[in-house]
């Protein structure tokens, strides 16, 4: 291998890792997003769920369309796994306290 051929390979592996770094700081950046993201829903759910023991256990109106828009965008509502995601299609519990 001649001297020319090696120091190509060496810009070539500086550039790869040059993007790989890239990459790596975009991953870093969408992670931080998720971990705040995840914060809020956390936060979000324990609010949910203060307010609904406080209510007692028939939601109004308001409640029942809220639930519905949650389970819409694709969480749980039911008392099993209520804030988790649905990862796994339509929930039967969920359903079932929506029909109520």
């Amino acid at each position: 291998m001649d001297r020319q051929s090696l120091f190509v390979q060496v810009a070539n592996l500086e550039e790869r890792i040059g993007d790989l770094y890239v990459e790596l700081g975009s991953l870093k950046q969408k992670i931080q997003e998720l971990i705040e993201e995840n914060q809020r829903l956390q936060q979000e759910n324990e609010r949910w769920q203060a307010s609904a023991a406080g209510r007692g256990t028939t939601p109004s109106v308001d409640g029942l369309e809220n639930l519905a828009r949650i389970y819409e965008e694709g969480f749980h509502i039911c008392n099993l796994r209520y804030g988790s995601l649905r990862t796994e299609g339509e929930c039967l519990f969920c359903m079932g306290f929506l029909s109520k």
